[in-house]
């Protein structure tokens, strides 16, 4: 299963041009966030990592819209990797 995440820093910031790119490639769900990349907390992320099953692909439109660092980027792939999942 495709599942993609999206995410902007605010809610004057649109979410169209990422949610279009991941409808294009196909994903069967979407998950998004209205939050700083510095912020811990992101319901979006946390649903993605608690939903995400083995043989599934995380889709997103650029790699900054995952991490909010280099370490949290690697953590997090790290986290979907370990479950089996690309």
């Amino acid at each position: 299963m495709l599942i993609g995440y999206i995410r902007v820093s605010t809610s004057d910031q649109n979410l169209d041009l990422q949610l279009d790119a991941l409808k294009q490639v196909g994903c069967d769900k979407i998950y998004k966030d209205i939050a700083s990349g510095a912020k811990d907390d992101r319901v979006g992320l946390s649903d993605i990592l608690k939903y995400i099953r083995k043989g599934d692909t995380l889709v997103v439109w650029r790699l900054d819209r995952l991490g909010r660092s280099l370490r949290h980027l690697i953590d997090t792939i790290n986290q979907i990797k370990d479950r089996g999942c690309y």
